[in-house]
């Protein structure tokens, strides 16, 4: 592979890596700051949600924008732009001003579909799976706020440092990251090919977006909630789980949370590797089983579970099991999801460059911003039926409901596919993928 295309994928990897820790940034900054204005529970699920609302949206546009334009100036002016409200977070002294912020915070979850779409160009068919999961893996991002920001707010102490020019506690973290920001959009111009690759220069908008409107495009999107939103929304709900629920401090909280973050981050090269080598599909069966086993003790409420043992008529045998979740098995069963996750998102958009190789950054930038949304939209979700229920575990019903309604859709696709071509399947089903579902 050539030089100029793993320049590519390391600084874009850097860059994302950076730009998905300011995108969850409010997952441990909003703790403290929760208690210093004085949040309200759905407020504070508002604030968490805001900048993923932002970056889901703006992942097709700037996807479109991409595959014209090139990622080198759109990654760039991305991280420029982001770096303003970063930095003026810190200045904040509202809800409302929280919340603009946080709005436009978000453009820096954007960034994915701009790396998918700059790396894909640069990368043949043959190598996009680890070349587009080795990017993914700047998911970790998430683990540098849930790791770092709590000591980083305690490093500079309330009062600020050199005269009030550094500010301290919760607002050093913002500060800290704004000038991260500029540093990496200054490596990422001088340090990429200054000839791009532009695979959609000269071609019509109304051509670009035209493969947004297929169903498959949206059923894709349907796999990355699973795969992406949720992991979005469970790294920035599982902080406040384990205080709230376990009663653990906040660092540890975020070591915990860590553990769920790691795999689901940097398995995503593994995630590409084993869809370029067996199919995305196949890969999408083991991980959506592996999901829904670990959500069915996840969701299960705390109790007795009557377990009926076979016997010879009246001799049948009721048993009562009791049931209980405690800390180490709950961690467990989250480091499975994440492990699940990691292998899944990557194998996700495997699929994009098979079925879509001309419109990578259109149809990518769907199926991120679908992913993305997801992530805005569960955390609510969480906040909602566990409201409604006064149950902690709603959270992975809710979660549990969304990976069966996949499963069996990817399964009736599937077989609606061997109905449909069996005939000419042999010597094909190697790549399954490849086939049209």
């Amino acid at each position: 592979m050539s030089s100029d295309a793993t320049r590519v994928l390391v600084l874009s990897t850097t860059a994302f890596t950076l730009a998905f820790a300011v995108w969850v940034m409010f997952a441990i900054v909003g703790l403290p700051l929760r208690d210093e204005f004085g949040l309200s529970e759905p407020q504070f699920a508002l604030l968490t949600a805001i900048p993923i609302l932002t970056g889901s949206l703006l992942r097709i546009p700037l996807g479109i924008a991409t595959d014209r334009f090139g990622g080198r100036l759109v990654f760039t002016v991305l991280l420029l732009i982001t770096a303003v409200p970063t930095y003026l977070i810190q200045f904040a002294d509202s809800y409302a001003e929280l919340l603009v912020y946080a709005f436009l915070i978000g453009l820096s979850g954007a960034s994915f579909a701009v790396g998918v779409a700059w790396v894909s160009a640069w990368y043949p068919a043959n190598r996009q799976g680890i070349a587009l999961g080795t990017f993914g893996a700047g998911n970790v991002g998430a683990s540098i706020t849930k790791l770092l920001a709590p000591t980083l707010i305690t490093t500079v102490g309330v009062g600020g440092a050199m005269g009030g020019l550094v500010p301290g506690g919760w607002r050093f973290v913002p500060f800290l990251f704004a000038i991260l920001l500029v540093m990496m959009a200054a490596a990422l111009w001088f340090g990429t090919p200054h000839v791009d690759r532009r695979p959609a220069q000269g071609r019509r908008l109304s051509d670009l977006v035209r493969p947004m409107g297929t169903l498959r495009a949206w059923r894709f999107g349907l796999y990355y909630v699973v795969v992406f939103g949720a992991y979005v929304a469970l790294a920035l709900w599982l902080p406040r789980y384990y205080v709230d629920v376990f009663g653990v401090g906040l660092g540890l909280a975020g070591v915990l949370t860590a553990l769920f973050i790691f795999p689901a981050s940097l398995l995503r090269p593994l995630g590409g590797y084993l869809a370029d080598r067996f199919g995305a599909r196949r890969v999408m069966y083991l991980v959506f089983a592996t999901m829904t086993f670990a959500c069915l003790l996840l969701a299960a409420p705390e109790g007795h579970v009557v377990v009926e043992l076979p016997g010879r008529g009246d001799d049948a045998i009721a048993r009562i099991l009791p049931w209980s979740m405690n800390i180490w098995l709950f961690t467990v069963l989250i480091v499975m999801i994440g492990v699940a996750m990691g292998v899944g998102k990557a194998a996700v958009f495997v699929y994009i460059p098979v079925y879509f190789p001309a419109d990578v950054g259109a149809v990518g930038g769907l199926v991120g911003a679908v992913g993305g949304l997801g992530g805005f939209l569960l955390p609510l979700l969480f906040s909602w039926t566990e409201g409604l229920t006064g149950m902690p575990q709603a959270t992975f019903m809710v979660l549990l409901l969304l990976i069966v309604v996949s499963f069996a859709w990817l399964h009736l696709t599937v077989y609606r596919m061997l109905q449909r071509e069996s005939p000419h399947l042999e010597g094909r089903f190697e790549h399954p993928d490849r086939v049209s579902a």
